[in-house]
């Protein structure tokens, strides 16, 4: 199979959707990549690397996308990359349709089969490609919390850790998942007063056995974020309804009872956030002040970090992409995990809760992977 990997054109987004080693990996397995010239080059990840691990180099991503059996990105296709799918290709990257109704139609009219990373599961009920990047945001949240913080750039002049003789600043994280404990271990890694919110008992009982008395595990309901978000220094946002949009917990009434130049980080914000107030923002604007309060909405956080990134992501989707490259569609039909990851599949969406989310008939994906299948059998 060819195998394309385009050069990343969001807003700062210097991620790239293989690294040589992925490539060496897939051409060991006979198969083709192509790659966008400098599709790595912000990241030392360059030309000469990419030919020495077996890829050829394409100028033109114009070239590439119609040449290419599957595409493999990282962001979601920008719009004028949605035009350059045509049927019977497959994309797969991170989607995040159910707030993208633009998107998803573009998706659903290009005719290509969709599968995003953020709904892949395990067989433990885990999301595995979504894991690594959720490290690095919820890693990153703190950092970037912590400097909002600072009053020139409009919080409140609190040093998350203290000094000898001050108290830490409050940290409250909403969601004990994957972005939740790594902001929370960075921020008791700060020396903060750490809260995390929870709903799910299980969690919290792992949470408070893995760091003790360091961290104060909170069950979440509506009085508990009453009561720790108006007091909090910094808020994280780590809220995930896989594939849905997130619920909105934080209403501007609340904010507007928090501390003026309290600071929120919204890692939800792929899926449309977590805080009423929440909008997307990038990297290079990343901050807004609503009531007093710092947003911080940058919805491709682990961006910044790219270099990280990219080997953490690669990682975890290389195996996925190997497999999709051997056996193409049937690579879905065989795996029930990958298959959770298919969200658009031949003008129909496959995933539930994008349907819901966008008012979409709900095909499941088997269903739709079968009668494709019969139909190009039976033309």
């Amino acid at each position: 199979m060819l195998i394309g990997v385009p050069k990343e054109i969001k807003n700062n987004e210097f991620r790239v959707g293989l690294t040589p080693t992925g490539v060496r990996e897939l051409v060991a397995h006979g198969h083709d990549v192509l790659v966008e010239t400098s599709a790595g080059h912000a990241i030392g990840l360059d030309d000469a690397l990419y030919e020495a691990a077996g890829a050829s180099i394409c100028q033109d991503p114009t070239e590439l996308f119609q040449q290419a059996k599957l595409i493999v990105k990282v962001k979601e296709p920008q719009p004028q990359e949605c035009t350059l799918l045509h049927p019977d290709q497959l994309i797969f990257t991170f989607l995040h349709l159910a707030p993208d109704p633009e998107q998803t139609r573009l998706l659903l009219a290009s005719g290509c089969t969709a599968i995003a990373y953020e709904t892949v599961t395990d067989a433990h009920g885990g999301l595995p490609l979504l894991a690594p990047m959720s490290e690095v945001a919820g890693r990153m949240s703190i950092q970037a919390g912590a400097h909002a913080l600072e009053l020139e750039q409009g919080g409140n002049g609190t040093l998350l850790g203290g000094v000898p003789g001050v108290a830490p600043g409050k940290v409250v994280v909403i969601g004990g998942g994957v972005v939740g404990l790594n902001a929370a271990r960075m921020a008791m890694g700060l020396g903060a007063n750490v809260v995390i919110l929870e709903r799910n008992i299980e969690r919290l009982k792992t949470l408070d056995e893995q760091f003790g008395p360091r961290l104060t595990t909170i069950y979440s309901n509506r009085n508990t974020l009453d009561e720790y978000v108006l007091e909090a220094d910094l808020v994280i946002g780590a809220v995930l309804v896989p594939g849905a949009s997130t619920p909105k917990l934080v209403t501007r009434q609340m904010l507007t009872q928090m501390k003026r130049g309290a600071v929120v980080v919204d890692v939800a914000i792929d899926q449309g956030g977590c805080f009423e107030t929440s909008h997307p923002t990038t990297h290079a604007d990343p901050t807004f002040i609503v009531e007093d309060v710092v947003h911080y909405c940058v919805a491709n956080m682990p961006g910044a970090v790219a270099r990280t990134s990219t080997y953490a992501l690669t990682n975890a989707t290389l195996p996925y992409i190997l497999t999709l490259a051997d056996k193409g569609l049937q690579a879905l039909l065989d795996d029930p995990h990958l298959r959770d990851g298919l969200n658009i599949h031949h003008h129909q969406v496959t995933c539930e809760p994008v349907a819901q989310a966008l008012g979409y008939t709900y095909v499941p994906a088997a269903e739709a992977l079968t009668r494709h299948q019969n139909d190009s059998a039976n033309p």
